[in-house]
């Protein structure tokens, strides 16, 4: 029973991870799409603040990897890799669709002509991130 549920925890942290990813970047993607309407010129700006979303689903990728190692080496660890999963995937997945909106809004201001919007941007999208790599540091620790 313990395997079962540290492959499901193993399961979750991937998915929910990966599924905050696709709804940041996406947020993010649909307001370069109208960004790029007034302003063709900052798509480098737009596509660097829509990617930011998917690195959690890297770390949600690598936690995976970590845990599953840890797994396979002791099966006992199965309720340790659930509560883990779960917890990094949460995290991971709320940390992506906040960063999301606020690279979205970032986008907005860049294409409405404020052109120093963008590096403030990057430096509120830290702020998220800083919460999903605490997660994933907690993941390897265990």
């Amino acid at each position: 029973m313990e395997l079962i549920l540290g492959y499901l925890g193993l399961g979750l942290v991937l998915a929910l991870a990966g599924i905050g990813s696709a709804i940041g970047t996406t947020v993010a993607g649909n307001a370069a799409e109208g960004g790029l309407k007034k302003r063709p010129e900052k798509s480098g700006n737009f596509m660097v603040l829509s990617a930011l979303p998917a690195t959690q689903g890297i770390y949600g990728f690598v936690a995976f990897f970590v845990m599953l190692g840890k797994l396979k080496a002791d099966p006992s660890f199965g309720l340790i890799t659930f509560g883990v999963g779960l917890s990094v995937g949460l995290v991971c997945m709320f940390s992506a669709i906040r960063q999301g909106q606020v690279c979205a809004n970032g986008v907005v201001g860049v294409s409405q002509g404020h052109d120093n919007v963008f590096v403030q941007t990057l430096i509120y999208a830290a702020l998220p991130e800083f919460y999903a790599i605490l997660g994933l540091v907690g993941a390897l620790m265990v």
